[in-house]
């Protein structure tokens, strides 16, 4: 059987503003990141995954897009664009880009041009609040109302209208047509609103709730799903599906719909064998090709998630997470950053924070800003070689990141990039020959054990040591063995 590439992929997401900055204005783009192609490929991803860089007041980082098919001249042009991906594919990455159908930004030509049948507005608001905070709709001048269900500058598409339909398939076609490999879909779950706009109880995302997951959505991702098939080299789409069953997410990648959804239940597990467990059964019970992910552009960081009063514990349970996500089946979505062991950067002054849901929460909720710190390259410069020399990031770094930039971790064989680049080869080398599913292994209180085929995989959550289970050799270790016994917030892979 043809095994897709994207089955078992890694994938690296890239939050463009914060990669790398090849122009000198502080802010990362387009040229930056194809100058740090050979990074990634040394790394051992298979595809990138870029957020958006369309034309957009940034509002929310991108996230309100002015004009589907074009470049912000913040990242560089179309044709940077396309000499990206023509590098890309050149060393053999695949590409990625985010595409954002819920809603647009307010700079957007069909809502300047009070298109209002392609948006939707009712006479009277609902009781619906916004993501970011505060109620969801804005009053315009004719007394009549928008909803958003983020920002304000980002009114949401009415998907009702057959216009938008057709507009999106589109710009689909647009950026295959440009040699695009997949698109990330933002907010895949939420397109359609209930008819009638019903007020809520509960907005949380729940498959019954009129503001999330209507069942119309996947239609629109049938008809996608066409024009990716009708496209040469297995082109494909992941959807941003928050929900509360992983049943719920199985609907949308049924076999004529989207390849993948992100899984969720995975970055938002506690460190618990006992969690862990639960959702890597009720994942591979519910979908036929598992992600696994467990930080992204929108969460603290893992590794400050799982912190505690130990300092050095957080960092531990990272890789271990990450060796343990690693051997899973299915594909893997990693943060940039994570391979350098970056933590949330926490206490970032207040006038330098740019998101949204910081303003409007009035600086009570810190907001995404945190894991958006542009990354460190080089132990020197102004902005650790992130910019030119003597250029401010956007958003400003720590002293402590000299410490974990690329350069200075680079060769190192105890450091967190080294180590990610040792257990991406490895998994390079196995995952082609390893059966898909696992086998669960009698494991001690706290540590959870399973196989694929040759390959046992160990991690200990808990406070004491564990023997490991039977093997023939170690293949890699996130951490320190104690002889046969795997000590605490550590994971093995093991052979025989």
């Amino acid at each position: 059987m043809d095994i897709p590439w994207w089955r078992d992929a890694v994938v690296y997401e890239i939050y463009v503003r914060s990669f790398a900055d090849a122009s000198g204005d502080g802010v990362g783009d387009l040229p930056g990141i194809r100058e740090r192609l050979p990074y990634l490929k040394e790394l051992g991803v298979d595809a990138i995954w870029l957020t958006p860089f369309y034309p957009s007041p940034m509002a929310d980082g991108g996230y309100d897009v002015a004009d589907y098919r074009d470049v912000d001249p913040l990242f560089g042009t179309l044709g940077d664009f396309e000499a990206l991906v023509g590098d890309a594919h050149e060393v053999g990455l695949r590409v990625i880009v985010d595409i954002v159908p819920n809603h647009s930004s307010d700079r957007h030509p069909w809502f300047r041009q009070g298109l209002r049948d392609r948006y939707v507005f009712a006479d009277e608001p609902n009781n619906w609040q916004s993501t970011f905070g505060g109620p969801a709709w804005t009053r315009v001048a004719d007394g009549s109302w928008y909803l958003h269900l983020f920002a304000p500058e980002q009114p949401d598409f009415n998907w009702r209208n057959p216009a938008v339909h057709e507009e999106f398939l589109d710009i689909l076609r647009f950026w295959l047509d440009r040699g695009v490999d997949g698109f990330r879909i933002d907010v895949a779950m939420g397109l359609y609103k209930a008819e009638g706009l019903p007020d809520v109880k509960d907005q949380s995302f729940k498959s019954h709730s009129p503001v999330w997951g209507q069942p119309e959505v996947h239609g629109v991702y049938r008809a996608w799903r066409k024009v990716l098939d009708s496209y040469p080299g297995e082109r494909m789409a992941v959807g941003e599906v928050w929900t509360d069953s992983a049943g719920d997410l199985a609907r949308y990648v049924r076999p004529d719909e989207l390849q993948q959804s992100f899984n969720f239940a995975w970055l938002l597990a506690p460190w618990s064998a006992q969690a862990f467990k639960k959702v890597i059964d009720d994942t591979l019970a519910a979908v036929p090709f598992a992600t696994w992910v467990l930080s992204n552009h929108d969460v603290v960081r893992h590794r400050t998630r799982y912190a505690t009063a130990d300092p050095g514990t957080g960092l531990m349970r990272a890789k271990a997470a990450l060796l343990t996500m690693l051997a899973l089946p299915g594909s893997v979505y990693l943060y940039q950053g994570e391979e350098l062991g970056l933590p949330e950067v926490e206490d970032l002054p207040p006038e330098a924070r740019q998101d949204p849901v910081f303003a409007r929460s009035k600086g009570k909720i810190p907001g995404r800003d945190g894991c958006r710190v542009p990354l460190p390259w080089t132990t020197g410069s102004r902005s650790f070689g992130f910019s030119s020399d003597g250029v401010a990031p956007w958003l400003p770094q720590p002293a402590g990141f000299a410490e974990l930039s690329a350069e200075r971790q680079s060769g190192d064989p105890d450091s967190t990039l080294e180590f990610y680049r040792r257990a991406l080869s490895c998994r390079r080398d196995l995952v082609r020959s390893i059966p898909y599913a696992l086998e669960w292994l009698a494991s001690p209180e706290g540590a959870l054990f399973f196989t694929r085929g040759l390959l046992t995989c160990a991690i200990n959550c808990g406070t004491d040591p564990v023997r490991l289970p039977p093997h023939t050799a170690v293949l890699l270790t996130s951490g320190p063995l104690d002889g046969d016994r795997l000590p605490p917030d550590t994971a093995a892979w093991l052979s025989g």
